[in-house]
């Protein structure tokens, strides 16, 4: 009874509850606008809120918000060049910009530039005149958010990728003069990774917003730190959660300066150098027991792992790339150390004259020291078979959602172990094997036990897309 009412519209806020739930399934969802009138309305709105989140392949979405948004001169042209879908009607059913609620301006940015892209290849007319049109058609749906008075639940500010720089630069401009448009942001996050003209724009913004939570700062941008840290005008510290570094000349900023708010480093990443001990002893005293994501990409030294292992205890993410072949041991020391909050782990050792048998070290003595459960486990090793045997052997009592495997060098093959230990043991519903060889064979056998086989690429999780998604 109580399920016919939900799909006849008689509870709609439950139907409303239910449909939630499939917030991230695209294809769920997609299939739920057909099943009658009410669950179209319900589930339009979560379809839209964050549309630049979702590869479509020629991205029509952009033409939905160009349709019924633009000056009739530029329709005109559209439609002269067949542009937009003939199967679209005049007047659109729904006032589609009103639902964004989630804008990265790097993505919305990308995602424009690849329907121009799309438009320009299949057009039939391919003349300067066209292009000269969409030349700023990001400009131009900006227009349309602004003009509908959107009330963004998060804004991200992101000049990654300079072949942008202009469009970015076109976008900050036409927020700060529509500074409504600002204070209809709920949250404000920057990524900057590279100071560059637009920086002033990025702290008017800024101030005029005062609800600053997320930061991600990158190279040589330092003077943009200390503007947004450690200048009176620009006072976030009620509201900023999360910083994270790239650059390590920051960190002697931040301790050389009176800057006294709590402060709560919540990730922490070395690309390109470590600071000074020191330096790092005192970061790490004040926030290690905030720090909930590491991440090294340059070879750990013992001190340095020992003052994770000392102040640090809430790590979840754990990343690591190099390290040095005595201290291997001491990585188990760690993952011991943060095993009650552990969930997501990246090991990715590459064999060479400094780093030998480390991938025996860790197939050998990795499975006893995991958590019972984790979501995430990446590996990225050169690897024997009774290594990873013994690896497999170990962890019989821990349950993976998502298992990566990346074979690196002369690797055996380890097909039978994994239908051994894995596939009958269903201890793993997501799996990627990067270099294995019958990997399709294996994928049909995998997927009669419920085990989803997918690419290496489609599972693999950077630690700093999982900040920018998870913060």
């Amino acid at each position: 009874m109580s399920c016919s009412k939900i799909f006849s519209g008689d509870l709609p806020e439950l139907t409303y509850e239910i449909i939630k739930f499939f917030q991230n399934d695209h294809s769920t969802l997609y299939s739920c606008i057909l099943v009658n009138r009410l669950w179209c309305r319900l589930t339009i709105p979560l379809l839209w809120e964050n549309p630049f989140s979702i590869c479509t392949g020629n991205n029509d979405f952009i033409e939905i918000y160009l349709h019924n948004n633009l000056n009739n001169d530029f329709i005109t042209i559209l439609n002269e060049y067949k542009i937009f879908n003939n199967s679209l009607s005049t007047n659109t059913l729904f006032n589609y910009p009103s639902f964004l609620k989630y804008l990265n301006t790097h993505k919305f940015i990308y995602y424009v530039d690849k329907w121009v892209d799309y438009v320009m290849r299949n057009s039939k007319f391919k003349t300067n005149y066209l292009f000269k049109h969409f030349d700023s058609v990001s400009k131009l749906i900006f227009k349309i958010f602004i003009e509908n008075e959107i009330k963004l639940h998060t804004l991200e500010i992101d000049n990654s990728g300079t072949y942008y720089s202009a469009y970015f630069k076109e976008i900050l401009e036409l927020i700060l003069q529509n500074q409504n448009f600002i204070h209809n942001i709920g949250n404000l996050k920057l990524y900057i990774y590279n100071y560059d003209e637009n920086m002033d724009r990025v702290l008017q913004i800024t101030h005029l917003h005062q609800n600053l939570k997320k930061i991600i700062i990158c190279k040589n941008c330092t003077s943009l730190y200390q503007s947004l840290l450690l200048s009176k005008d620009y006072n976030c510290s009620n509201t900023l959660n999360t910083i994270t570094f790239y650059c390590h000349i920051i960190y002697c900023y931040f301790l050389n300066n009176s800057f006294t708010i709590p402060f709560k480093l919540k990730s922490l990443i070395f690309n390109d150098k470590v600071p000074q001990i020191e330096t790092l002893q005192q970061l790490l005293q004040l926030s290690g027991d905030y720090l909930e994501n590491f991440s090294s990409s340059i070879s750990i030294k013992q001190v340095l792992l020992e003052l994770i292992i000392k102040y640090c205890k809430n790590i979840k993410f754990l990343n690591l790339h190099e390290f040095e072949n005595h201290i291997t041991y001491k990585i188990f020391d760690l993952i011991d150390n943060i095993k009650q909050n552990l969930n997501y782990l990246s090991i990715n050792i590459q064999e060479d004259y400094h780093l030998t048998n480390g991938s025996s070290i860790i197939l050998n003595n990795l499975g006893q020291a995991l958590p019972s459960k984790l979501e995430y486990l990446n590996l990225e090793l050169n690897v024997k078979g009774s290594d990873f045997r013994t690896f497999l052997k170990n962890s019989q009592d821990v349950f993976i959602n998502k298992l990566l495997i990346r074979l690196r060098g002369d690797s055996d093959d380890i097909s039978h172990y994994m239908k051994e230990y894995i596939m009958k043991g269903k201890r793993v519903k997501y799996l990627a094997i990067k270099g294995i060889k019958n990997g399709n064979q294996l994928s049909e056998e995998f997927k009669l036990y419920n085990i989803e086989v997918r690419s290496y690429d489609d599972l693999f999780i950077s630690i700093t897309n999982f900040i920018k998604n998870n913060y």
